[in-house]
């Protein structure tokens, strides 16, 4: 096994390790994401308060908003990684069936990672920029609502 089907297996292997741990955190330990989520300002006597708030609504400390926050941004790196190395491992076969293609095997592997490392990086910086902004512009008050209605409102005749 050559030095590059090494890495590229190290690199899917570790891609999914992060992913699952991710999935992990996200479902079991913590129960939400905080790109989705929100930070809140509330005054106090002893002056303004952050609290830190996931997409399910659960107020978590500091520490845990910004670890979900990176580990969502650095799934769409994982994903950008693991597709690019899989790309790698089937550039060869890709190469050998394209022959009398209207496209060579090796022009459609360059398009196809472009593509695939243009569209990781911006979900990547669209997460990174949409987590920044909590930081940034924390709500004044919760604006999400506690309780949702169970039945609709009757007016009175």
């Amino acid at each position: 096994m050559d030095i590059r089907t090494k890495v590229c297996i190290w690199v899917i292997v570790i891609g999914m390790a992060n992913f699952l741990a991710y999935t992990i955190v996200y479902l079991g330990v913590i129960g939400g994401e905080s790109v989705r989520g929100h930070v809140v300002k509330t005054e106090t006597p002893s002056g303004a308060e952050l609290r830190y708030f996931l997409d399910s609504g659960t107020e978590v400390p500091r520490g845990e908003f910004i670890y979900m926050g990176i580990h969502s941004v650095s799934i769409w790196i994982t994903v950008g990684a693991v597709m690019l190395a899989m790309l790698t491992l089937a550039k060869d076969r890709i190469s050998d069936s394209m022959h009398d293609a209207m496209m060579r095997g090796r022009s459609l592997c360059t398009i196809l990672a472009v593509v695939i490392g243009i569209c990781t990086a911006g979900m990547a910086f669209h997460f990174m920029r949409k987590f920044v902004s909590h930081f940034e512009h924390p709500s004044a008050v919760n604006t999400r609502p506690t309780t949702l209605p169970t039945s609709p409102i009757k007016m009175p005749d």
